[in-house]
């Protein structure tokens, strides 16, 4: 039996709240498994997601099978006073985190369900949601020990540029990646 054919589609941030609660299942269900082991994040997604869709140009990639939802990738800009840069474990140059309009889209997430990973979902994704960027790079962060995402994002032409660390107690590291976006390279 052939599988099911997908549908991807692209949701700013408020179509994106429609689908919170399957989105906040999604996550769940993705981040419980080692190495990620935030079984009980739900209240932070919640928390994040609140916060993100609506900052401005928030973008939301779904897949979907028959309405069934596989898997998600999420972002938005970098504001010239974003907090992204500011865990990092070691001081990396300004040319590196100095931001301003139009220089860093954040990718926050990019998930699939186990049943349909190896099938190209993931990069699909993640080619819609990059797709047509304005800004000059985009950026994400991915913990070390993620070997099937690192490989991946490594393939896609990612590349570290230092790790970060959460404030609270703790709190694992991850490696900080960087790509040159399309629209960048053609100016």
């Amino acid at each position: 039996m052939p599988a099911p054919e997908l549908t991807f589609q692209l949701l700013d941030g408020q179509q994106a709240a429609a689908h919170a609660g399957e989105l906040q299942a999604l996550h769940a269900e993705v981040y419980a498994d080692p190495p990620y082991g935030l079984a009980g994040d739900a209240a932070g997604f919640a928390d994040r997601f609140r916060v993100q869709r609506r900052q401005p140009g928030f973008v939301l990639a779904e897949a979907r099978s028959g309405g069934y939802l596989v898997g998600y990738a999420a972002g938005m800009p970098l504001r010239p006073s974003t907090s992204w840069w500011r865990d990092l474990t070691t001081q990396l140059p300004d040319e590196v985190t100095a931001e301003y309009p139009g220089r860093t889209f954040a990718l926050a997430d990019l998930l699939v369900r186990a049943a349909w990973r190896r099938q190209g979902v993931a990069q699909a994704l993640h080619d819609l949601i990059l797709a047509g960027r304005p800004e000059e790079r985009a950026t994400l962060t991915v913990p070390p020990a993620a070997n099937p995402a690192q490989n991946a994002f490594r393939t896609w032409g990612w590349r570290k540029v230092g790790r970060t660390r959460d404030r609270s107690p703790g709190a694992p590291v991850s490696d900080v990646l960087v790509i040159a976006l399309p629209a960048s390279r053609e100016r």
